[in-house]
């Protein structure tokens, strides 16, 4: 596995309140990109039991200015 997870899983569920649709995400783990670029290695901390599992990019973090 490479140092820094590539990705991060979350749960998503989808909902209705009232006449709005939203959808709640929670971090539930993290993936590794394999040295040869062709899959991942997902780390699982929890697994729903409804929802859906969606893996994003993650990006570097902008530096503050001094």
């Amino acid at each position: 596995m490479a140092n820094k997870p590539t990705h991060t899983a979350y749960s998503v569920r989808n909902y209705k309140k009232g006449d709005e649709e939203n959808a709640e995400w929670l971090k539930i783990g993290v993936a590794f990109l394999h040295k040869d670029g062709m899959g991942v290695d997902v780390v699982l901390d929890a697994v729903p039991v409804d929802g859906r599992i969606a893996l994003r990019i993650n990006k570097d973090k902008p530096k503050k200015a001094e």
